[in-house]
C-alpha cells in the first residue's frame, strides 16, 4: 500500500509512521510511506529520526491547504491517514483562525483531491472532544456532536465534511475518535509532558480549576494500533471510538505524576479554569472491539512510568522545543 500520512512529523502521526515501518501492524503491510507536514510549532523532524534512513519513507515539507501539492501527492498514493491539524485547545481559544484554516479547509482540500484520484481509503483521525461533555455514561458513535471549544468545533466540522464526501461522492472514508493520548515524543505543551518537565525542573503543576475534570487516557502506541486496524478492516463510512479505559480526574493524573517523579502535593498550583472547559469525556468502545477485535494493550501505570523515564532520558529532544511551548515560557 502506498500511504500518505498528513501530520506525520507530529506526536501521533510520527508514532504511527515509526511503528508501521517497523512492522508493528501485520494487517497493514508498509509499502511506500509519504509524510506531508508543515512543521509548525509541534511538528518535529527528529520524531522521524529512527526511520529516517528507511528507503520506503519520503518526507515532504508542505501545507495540506496547498491544493497543487496535495493533488500531486494524492495521485501517487492508495490511501491517506489524516493526522494533520491544530490541536491545542488553549491556542484555539486565543486564536481560532489557524484552526479553521488547517482543520476545516485543509481537510476539504484533501477530500477534493481524494475524490479526483479515486482514493482507495481516507482515514480521518478525530477526537472525543467533538461530543462535548458528558456527566454520566459514555458516548457511542451515534451520539450527537456538541463541541464546546473552537478546536473541537473545527474537528467536528471536518468530520461532517468527511461524512458528506462519503455520501455524495462515495469516497471510502473512515473516522476515528480517540480519547486523550500520552507517550514519548508528545509536544511539551500538552499536560503529561508539561507536568513531567515542570517536576524535573523543580516547578509547580498548573492545575485548572478544582482539578476534577475527567479524561480517559490512551497510550499513543495503542491509539496507532487502532488506527491501523481501522484502516485495514474498518467499514467505509463508519466512525470508531478509541479509548484507553482509564478515566482519571486531572488531580488524580497530577498525583500519579508526583509519585512517579518523587515529588509531594505541595507542587500542585491551582490556576483559573479554562473558558468553556469540558467536565468529562468518556467513549463507548464496544464497536471497535466487536468489529475489529481491538483493545488497548498498555496499562496506564506501566505506560505512564515509561513515559516519565523517556522524558528524563531525552532532554536532547524536548529542550530545543521549550521556546515553542507557550506554557513553559
Amino acid at each position: 500500500m502506498r500511504l500518505l500520512v498528513t501530520g506525520g512529523a507530529g506526536f501521533i502521526g510520527s508514532n504511527f509512521v515509526r511503528r508501521l515501518l517497523g512492522g508493528a501492524y501485520p494487517t497493514l503491510p508498509a509499502g511506500r510511506v509519504t509524510v506531508l507536514d508543515k512543521l509548525t510549532y509541534s511538528g518535529v523532524t527528529a520524531n522521524l529520526d529512527p526511520v529516517a534512513d528507511d528507503p520506503r519513507l519520503r518526507f515532504v515539507l508542505g501545507d495540506i491547504c496547498d491544493e497543487g501539492l496535495v493533488d500531486e501527492l494524492m495521485g501517487a498514493h492508495d490511501a491517506v491517514v489524516h493526522f494533520a491539524g491544530e490541536t491545542h485547545v488553549d491556542r484555539s481559544i486565543n486564536e481560532a483562525a489557524a484552526f479553521v484554516r488547517t482543520n476545516v479547509h485543509g481537510t476539504q482540500v484533501l477530500l477534493d483531491a481524494a475524490v479526483r484520484h479515486r482514493l482507495g481509503r481516507f482515514l480521518h483521525v478525530s477526537t472525543d472532544e467533538v461530543y462535548g461533555s458528558i456527566a454520566h455514561g459514555s458516548w457511542d458513535e451515534g451520539c450527537a456532536l456538541e463541541p464546546n471549544s473552537p478546536y473541537a468545533a473545527t474537528k467536528a466540522a471536518a468530520e461532517l465534511l468527511v461524512r458528506a464526501y462519503h455520501r455524495t461522492h462515495e469516497l471510502p472514508t473512515l473516522v476515528t475518535r480517540c480519547s486523550n493520548n500520552y507517550g514519548p515524543y508528545q509536544f511539551p505543551e500538552k499536560v503529561v509532558p508539561l507536568f513531567i518537565i515542570r517536576l524535573m525542573e523543580g516547578g509547580t503543576l498548573p492545575l485548572y480549576g478544582d482539578g476534577r475534570h475527567v479524561r480517559d487516557w490512551l497510550h499513543v502506541d495503542d491509539h496507532c494500533r487502532a488506527v491501523a486496524a481501522v484502516l485495514a478492516g474498518g467499514r467505509p463510512g463508519e466512525v470508531y471510538n478509541v479509548g484507553g479505559g482509564t478515566e482519571l480526574t486531572n488531580r488524580q493524573l497530577a498525583e500519579r505524576l508526583l509519585t512517579a517523579c518523587g515529588a509531594g502535593p505541595d507542587r500542585i498550583r491551582h490556576v483559573e479554569d479554562r473558558r468553556g472547559h469540558d467536565r468529562r469525556y468518556s467513549v463507548d468502545t464496544r464497536k471497535i472491539e466487536t468489529e475489529l477485535g481491538f483493545k488497548p494493550h498498555i496499562g496506564f501505570e506501566h505506560g505512564l512510568a515509561a513515559t516519565v523515564e523517556w522524558y528524563r532520558a531525552r532532554r536532547d529532544w524536548w529542550e530545543p522545543l521549550r521556546d515553542r511551548a507557550e506554557v513553559l515560557r
